[in-house]
């Protein structure tokens, strides 16, 4: 495996709160800068849509996994492409790639939901380079779905072999997964300091120091953690008399960062599911002889929960309470998407099973491109108070 070249240290011997404010500019760029340094060094970037993709498999020959995720971007060139009834991030991710905005040399999809099933043919009829297709399990019971994804992971993987111009060993594989086993973990430890002490962390500055793992080298994402998590619990603040919340309904499309702002003045956010691809895989990866069965086993076996996927053994009614246990949460805010056919659908079933264990809940749907968040905290913040004082 080759060595990184470094595209961000705008944030070395900074104190937190520059350094939160340089991550967030980082995050919400539109331009991509620092892909865009990645690729001046002469880097090679494979993108990656959301949910789940094992970056590990790029990140082994030497390329950089970028999630494309959207951006606060208006999709007049994607607008020709899609029609009018589909969720944001859709045509603001082919927007990012149509302007020039984000150049790759391969892009992967899966199929989560007829939208993103189809991204990847109109992907692939608008660039010269590679668009495939990552079919997860469908049926991540049986007996099949770890041999049937490691053979997947392994036809992709063929495909980053001819990008990066040299083949990828065995051992390039169980490197990349002990770095990620690293960014898993501090990820994991980030979680930890928001669930014990969430007044230390608000919700958007905790969004996107995760988010930023998508964006950098991930040895890089590391260092900075390892530096910020230490000033994080060292943080001269104090808890003041909010709710405990989980907040449910970010697991593809994600929501403003000043949506997350306006939650976090009324709420501590104690858990969610935002950039939860990031965070898919719950342990460390264990390390094997075959690090391409090891990561199918992980996606497989130690894994979180979405509405995309569909495992009898993590019913999502039923995670989603143990989540709310586990964070000792009072509540639970309850969104999805707009036009999100799954996140719409599973608010249903969440609501059912909060009505049966008497949880409040708060509904409400988001889209990337928002900007107006006034009225929906004055809602947050009313149905918190009769709560609070009920």
């Amino acid at each position: 495996m080759r060595s990184t070249p470094s595209i961000f240290d705008d944030w070395k011997d900074r104190e937190l709160d520059e350094i939160l404010e340089i991550v967030r500019g980082v995050v919400e760029d539109p331009e991509y800068s620092t892909v865009r340094q990645w690729r001046e060094r002469g880097g090679k970037v494979v993108g990656h849509f959301q949910v789940y993709f094992p970056e590990e498999i790029v990140h082994a020959a030497g390329l950089l996994p970028l999630k494309i995720c959207g951006a606060q971007v208006e999709g007049v060139e994607a607008e020709s492409h899609f029609g009018s009834y589909l969720c944001s991030i859709i045509k603001t991710s082919l927007e990012l790639a149509l302007t020039r905005k984000v150049e790759l040399e391969m892009f992967v999809t899966h199929p989560i939901c007829d939208a993103a099933r189809n991204l990847g043919a109109i992907w692939g009829r608008n660039f010269p380079y590679k668009s495939q297709i990552l079919y997860l399990p469908q049926n991540p019971n049986s007996s099949h779905a770890v041999p049937y994804l490691r053979a997947e992971y392994r036809r992709v993987l063929d495909d980053i072999e001819e990008i990066a111009g040299h083949p990828v060993s065995g051992n390039d594989l169980r490197r990349s997964i002990g770095v990620y086993n690293e960014g898993r973990a501090l990820m994991r430890e980030l979680y930890a300091i928001k669930r014990d002490t969430p007044w230390l962390i608000a919700a958007d500055e905790a969004y996107v120091l995760v988010a930023l793992a998508g964006i950098l080298p991930r040895e890089q994402f590391n260092t900075l953690m390892r530096a910020v998590l230490p000033m994080i619990r060292q943080r001269p603040l104090k808890a003041q008399d909010k709710m405990r919340v989980v907040f449910e309904g970010g697991f593809c499309e994600q929501p403003p960062i000043d949506l997350l702002h306006a939650i976090a003045r009324s709420c501590y956010v104690v858990d969610d599911d935002l950039m939860i691809g990031l965070r898919w895989i719950v342990e460390d990866v264990p390390q094997s002889d075959d690090p391409l069965g090891d990561l199918a086993w992980a996606y497989v076996n130690n894994s979180s929960y979405s509405p995309v996927q569909h495992d009898s053994r993590k019913p999502k009614e039923r995670m989603l309470l143990e989540r709310i246990k586990r964070s000792r949460a009072d509540l639970a805010i309850i969104t999805a998407a707009k036009m999100c056919e799954p996140g719409l659908e599973e608010q249903v079933t969440y609501h059912r099973a909060l009505d049966e264990q008497g949880i409040p809940y708060f509904i409400s749907e988001f889209e990337e491109n928002q900007t107006s968040f006034e009225h929906l905290a004055i809602q947050l913040e009313t149905f918190v108070e009769n709560l609070l004082f009920s």
